[in-house]
């Protein structure tokens, strides 16, 4: 049933997939744990998430507790076909393709919504979009599900406002043990292992720029200071603007950036972040580069169009050179730079997010007719599940914190 490119690939991706195994104790945990409960026996889930090793480990995880499973990726450009067909050979049905053209991609996802999902597992919102739009008739089966990312809940709160969502979706970006450290610390290494394998270069003593003060941008800035760039933000909240300057960075609007930047990073989850009267100010060689879901923050549509010449510059880079001559280079096609030109986070850090979208999962399916009964269909992480994992975690490091004591719990709770 999956469709894949090519289906003898899978040596390679099974010691992909081995690997994050060794390195994500929380998920095997929950591997043993669902093997004996079965929470999901008797419903179908539907996953968009990208299509590389420690996603395909959540599959089988949820697979183990009784799930069927059906899968694809979330970006055309993060999917592994190695991976992938690792994935389908352990008999988990696959629907991803690397470099997926546009009606491939959404010819992958109608294919893991047509068998009629209870629970979806979404990341950047389009499962939950398409079965909204073509596959209505589908929806009285669905429980519920879980978004991984922050672009995808904007586009939740987006239908609930709008009275459009149909069925409870967890916002798993939301919990703790998600964005305080896949958002902070997995977005800052991931993209940093990308930019670093692509291009080459030395960050040190270059001028970076950062679009956004979230949590990934944080993270970006964070490791850009550690690696001996001189660190630009570009914000619209003066809050987090006021963050960044506390924290020891330049901030600034990005048209004033623009001519100063070496190397670019945007981080916002919104559009048109990068356009061409920023091109035109920048640097000759300056290189861009995108870590938010969509690829829509970097103009390299106006590029493809504008550019009076333009090539591969090395694998995953193309030069784009404009009208008088000066070139930029834009990385990853303006795709998620961290998973497009890399593996994406590192194994640990997914670990905790992935134990989180399980227990979540887990949650629906237990809680299933209350949550329809209620009508709530932006669902915050339980607090007991983002412990759980605090817990999990700590003690797969061998640490352990103190309790309160009776009197202490009396004292601050008065109970």
């Amino acid at each position: 049933m999956s469709e894949l490119r090519n289906k003898e690939l899978y040596p390679s991706g099974q010691l992909k997939i081995d690997w994050v195994r060794a390195h994500m104790p929380l998920l095997n945990g929950l591997e043993k744990d669902f093997s004996k409960t079965k929470p999901f026996k008797g419903l179908k889930i539907a996953l968009s998430v990208h299509m590389e090793a420690k996603t395909a480990y959540l599959c089988q995880v949820l697979a183990a507790g009784g799930a069927e499973m059906y899968a694809t990726g979330c970006n055309p450009l993060s999917t592994q076909d190695d991976v992938a067909a690792a994935l389908d050979r352990s008999g988990i049905n696959v629907f991803a393709l690397h470099g997926a053209t546009p009606e491939e991609y959404e010819h992958c996802l109608r294919k893991v919504l047509e068998i009629g999902p209870n629970i979806i597992i979404d990341d950047g919102g389009d499962l939950v979009n398409l079965m909204h739009t073509e596959f209505r008739d589908l929806i009285p089966g669905v429980i519920g599900g879980c978004e991984e990312t922050t672009t995808g809940i904007m586009r939740l709160r987006r239908l609930d406002a709008a009275r459009q969502l149909e069925f409870p979706m967890v916002l798993v970006n939301d919990a703790q043990c998600k964005h305080f450290f896949d958002n902070r610390y997995g977005t800052g290494q991931s993209v940093w292992n990308g930019i670093n394998r692509t291009t080459n270069l030395i960050v040190a003593g270059k001028t970076v720029v950062v679009a956004g003060y979230g949590w990934c941008g944080k993270g970006v800035c964070m490791r850009a200071k550690g690696l001996g760039a001189k660190v630009i933000v570009t914000e619209i909240d003066p809050v987090k603007a006021i963050e960044a300057v506390m924290d020891g960075f330049q901030v600034m609007p990005m048209a004033d950036a623009a001519p100063l930047g070496d190397l670019f990073i945007t981080v916002t989850g919104c559009d048109d972040v990068i356009t061409a009267a920023h091109f035109s100010r920048m640097k000759d060689g300056a290189i861009l580069c995108n870590a938010g879901h969509f690829d829509c923050e970097v103009d390299v549509a106006w590029l493809e169009t504008s550019a009076i010449k333009k090539g591969p510059a090395r694998e995953n880079i193309m030069s784009y050179t404009l009208e008088g001559g000066k070139t930029v280079y834009v990385l990853a096609e303006g795709r998620l730079v961290n998973l497009a030109a890399g593996d994406g986070h590192p194994a640990e850090i997914m670990d905790m997010s992935f134990a989180i979208q399980a227990l979540s999962a887990k949650y629906l399916a237990e809680h299933r007719e209350e949550k329809r009964r209620k009508g709530d269909m932006l669902l915050v992480v339980p607090e007991e599940i983002d412990k759980d994992v605090a817990f999990r975690k700590l003690a797969a490091w061998g640490i352990g914190i103190d309790t309160l004591t009776e009197k202490q719990r009396l004292y601050l709770y008065g109970k």
